[in-house]
């Protein structure tokens, strides 16, 4: 007997079997089990099927299963809601918090949409989301796939955002200070990091800088606005980088600011260097959670014990940091000024911010407390003298 398909998502309808694509942005096996469902099932036994890992494939009306979709949004979040015992430390109260929202994913994950090979959708009331799917997932193939309603609504989502984009203010008045965030590329909403970069004094020589991880290309739009002759901005995401490409053309700085595919650093060194890794250690478990989670901080100690060797003469490197960790307890202070001591790298000087995200100031938020005390920083380095 040949193995299964695990990129196939198989199951019987109308006296026959069928399958199509699994697409999962955010790495989801492909279920095992699968129940047609429609408007007529109730919310209690569609979560009561979606616990249990069957994947419902929705053959009713499209708004319906939107519908559904936050019923069984509304149980979890009633579930979350139960008493439970304290929390021993922060740390635990993390790790609840996460395993809760990993629940919450896939849960919500297993109502899921047939999306046929032109990214239509043969629903009724079903809007058409071909750009939204085209944007994302590049032109159709003809090949039909499956996928979950909730990153189907993320798809829309985020196609609303590239339209618009966020404004920034330090980019400048309107309408030239807009970033266009693509799909799987997270938006700079978080403004107060961006103030920091904006009003750090710049080295002496400002004729080159580098952006490591540059995501929307945010930070290397904010060095070319305030003077850096060249920005090298670097990436390994390909949306990252064609975003990246996209808001430097927007924004008419493409000819200031060159988007390379490098892990980390680019060949040579450069007088600034400027890094906003992710701010959390931990495993990502979504599209958007690597800008968030960093396993085993990786991406910060990479940066930090290559730093050194990539700085110029008199260089500087900026490193943009949450201390959530350390209100969290997922790193200690002391373990962030090894990394600089082993890194041979000294503190210029720290410049601090207060988050002013709304759930800086959510009571409701499981992190509460310590979002609370949050502070982020802009870590001027500069290279231990030997």
């Amino acid at each position: 007997m040949n193995p299964p398909d695990t990129t196939l998502l198989q199951w019987q309808e109308g006296g026959q079997q069928r399958q199509a694509q699994w697409r999962s942005e955010s790495g989801w096996p492909v279920p095992r089990r699968v129940q047609l469902a429609d408007d007529q099932m109730p919310a209690g036994v569609a979560y009561r099927l979606a616990c249990e890992g069957t994947a419902l494939l929705w053959r009713g009306d499209f708004q319906n299963a939107r519908q559904l979709l936050q019923a069984l949004a509304r149980r979890l979040d009633r579930a979350a809601r139960k008493p439970v015992a304290a929390p021993a430390t922060p740390a635990e109260l993390f790790y609840r918090y996460r395993q809760a929202q990993g629940h919450r994913a896939r849960v919500l994950g297993m109502l899921v949409i047939e999306v046929g090979g032109d990214h239509g959708i043969a629903l009724r009331r079903a809007p058409d989301l071909r750009a939204a799917c085209g944007e994302a997932w590049g032109p159709p193939d003809g090949q039909p796939c499956v996928v979950a309603l909730r990153e189907l609504v993320g798809l829309v989502g985020a196609h609303e955002w590239r339209k618009k984009g966020v404004e920034v203010p330090v980019l400048g008045a309107p309408p030239s200070n807009r970033i266009h965030p693509h799909y799987g590329v997270f938006s700079p909403v978080r403004g107060e990091y961006l103030d920091l970069i904006a009003n750090a004094a710049l080295p002496a020589d400002t004729s080159l800088a580098w952006d490591i991880g540059t995501g929307t290309g945010v930070i290397a739009a904010v060095l070319a606005r305030r003077g850096i002759a060249r920005t090298v901005a670097t990436d390994t995401n390909p949306r990252a980088l064609a975003c990246a490409r996209d808001n430097m053309q927007r924004l008419q700085l493409s000819d200031r600011v060159e988007i390379v595919e490098a892990d980390l650093f680019p060949a040579g060194t450069a007088p600034l260097i400027v890094c906003n890794p992710p701010w959390l250690p931990g495993k990502p478990g979504s599209l958007l959670d690597h800008a968030i989670y960093d396993a085993d901080s990786r991406m910060l100690r990479g940066f930090l014990a290559g730093l050194r060797q990539r700085l110029a003469p008199g260089g500087q490197g900026w490193l943009v940091l949450s201390d959530l960790a350390e209100h969290l307890g997922l790193r200690a202070r002391d373990d962030l000024l090894a990394l600089f001591d082993s890194g041979g790298l000294q503190v210029i000087e720290r410049l601090d911010v207060r988050p002013r995200h709304p759930k800086a100031g959510d009571a409701q938020d499981p992190l509460a407390v310590a979002r609370g005390h949050e502070v982020t920083s802009l870590w001027r380095l500069g290279a231990v003298s030997l």
